[in-house]
């Protein structure tokens, strides 16, 4: 479930920067809200200071998110949002970035933006 938190946190900051918005502004106003989380005010600081020094490491969470899905097959219940956290992670770690934390997704959905 963190990793879906994860990915909304990614996509927030990274629509707000392509929107033009202060991310320090945005990240303290989501905070206190609906949207806070733990994640939120830990992983929202390290993103906007572009650390990406893992708490917990892309290429963990890429094997952690292959065992579930693997056993979603067994068990017949599609996860589309856990498909889609591991495609894009699987992407970090074709750019050589397994090691670093999970929070690099923001850069992943930043660079979707680049290829339109």
């Amino acid at each position: 479930m963190v990793v879906h938190t994860i990915m909304s946190i990614s996509e927030g900051l990274a629509f707000a920067k392509k929107a033009g918005l202060d991310l320090q502004t945005t990240l303290a106003a989501t905070s206190g809200g609906a949207a806070g989380s733990a994640s939120l005010k830990v992983l929202g600081p390290k993103i906007i200071a572009g650390d990406f020094k893992p708490a917990f490491m892309v290429d963990l969470q890429v094997k952690d998110l292959r065992l579930v899905l693997e056993y979603t097959d067994k068990i017949s219940q599609p996860l589309p949002g856990t498909k889609l956290a591991k495609e894009l992670s699987s992407v970090l770690q074709k750019q050589g970035r397994g090691k670093d934390g999970t929070q690099a997704l923001f850069d992943v959905i930043r660079q979707l933006a680049e290829e339109k």
